[in-house]
């Protein structure tokens, strides 16, 4: 997928690493072993990356640092570096709103907020310092300033970004009290039932793939999110009843990783699209009006974001209409 980086631009490549461990190390913890066997990573490297499910055995990523280690051989997925300093860089900005301390924008699909591995250029933190020009809140870090809250690479919609610390931390407050409005809208697979209502979990890392999140019974973080099915389309025979697609309106009142695509895919309807938990494939009408709207990621579009600006207490509230894969969509399963 796209990235915004320029094709003639070689990438840095990774590492992979191979360790084995014999049966004298079994019964140590796992990262004190792969440490040992492994002196150019440290024990919290090596706890990072297998958190990011970098570190596989038999092929499968193992779940946790803390486990007792097992005989094999052990691969670890080592990404490239990433610049400790984002560049600057020259990319437009759909700017809804911007003052002395914070910036409101619309961000494409497509666009990672912060640089990563396989998204080193092209991020919203190398256009926002260019376009700022060295007026971004530092309390992110150098590799992330101004930033206050993040959307998924592939997740269209509306951000604020802080140019000043007194705004950062006015911000900042306000999401970690959820103090604000942020409402999504998304295209799913059939549609949740009761078709309204509150879903209330804990989400975490997956102990399956630890690149995903899940619906935990203990541990993770809570996570609520109210929805409502706004639209149905295509008939509601088939499916225990359920229509072949809708679209649903998600409402935040915390802000987990992948939240309102974790939330939806626990309730049988995933985003269309959604690469990572759009599990089974849709019915086949649905998937050629994807196709013809040539959607390639999951149809999920951050479309209100109303808070209370940190510094002159004005009351703002800022609603944009989805990009036009997503709006082709609808469009599409309207004729179902």
């Amino acid at each position: 997928m796209a990235d915004g980086t320029d094709e003639d631009l070689a990438e840095p490549a990774g590492e992979t690493l191979e360790v084995a461990l014999a049966a004298a190390d079994a019964g140590q913890r796992l990262d004190k072993a792969l440490a040992q066997r492994a002196p150019d990573l440290s024990r919290a490297r090596l706890q990072a990356l297998i958190e990011a499910g970098a570190v596989r055995l038999d092929g499968r990523p193992v779940a946790s640092g803390s486990a007792k280690a097992r005989p094999g051989l052990y691969r670890i997925e080592i990404p490239a570096p990433v610049a400790d300093v984002p560049e600057p860089e020259n990319i437009p900005l759909i700017v809804l709103h911007e003052d002395a301390d914070l910036i409101v924008l619309d961000k494409p699909a497509g666009m990672a907020v912060h640089p990563g591995p396989g998204s080193e250029r092209g991020t919203l933190v190398a256009a926002l310092l260019h376009h700022c020009a060295g007026q971004l809140s530092g309390i992110g870090g150098v590799a992330r300033p101004g930033i206050v809250h993040r959307l998924d690479k592939d997740t269209s919609g509306v951000m604020v970004a802080a140019k000043t610390d007194r705004a950062h931390q006015g911000l900042s407050t306000l999401f970690s009290r959820h103090d604000l409005e942020r409402s999504y809208i998304a295209l799913t697979r059939s549609a949740p039932e009761p078709r309204k209502g509150r879903i209330e979990t804990r989400i975490g890392r997956s102990p399956h793939d630890r690149k995903k999140m899940a619906v935990l019974k203990s541990g993770g973080r809570e996570a609520v999110t109210d929805y409502a099915v706004e639209r149905v389309f295509g008939p509601e025979g088939g499916g225990g009843g359920r229509p072949l697609a809708a679209r649903v309106r998600c409402r935040l009142h915390t802000g987990r990783t992948h939240q309102i695509r974790v939330h939806l895919a626990s309730l049988g309807a995933p985003c269309l699209g959604d690469p990572v938990y759009g599990s089974g494939a849709p019915a086949r009408p649905v998937r050629d009006a994807i196709e013809s709207a040539q959607l390639h990621r999951q149809a999920l579009h951050a479309a209100v974001l109303g808070f209370v600006h940190p510094v002159t207490g004005e009351t703002m509230r800022f609603e944009t209409l989805p990009p036009e894969d997503m709006l082709r969509l609808e469009e599409a399963l309207a004729q179902l």
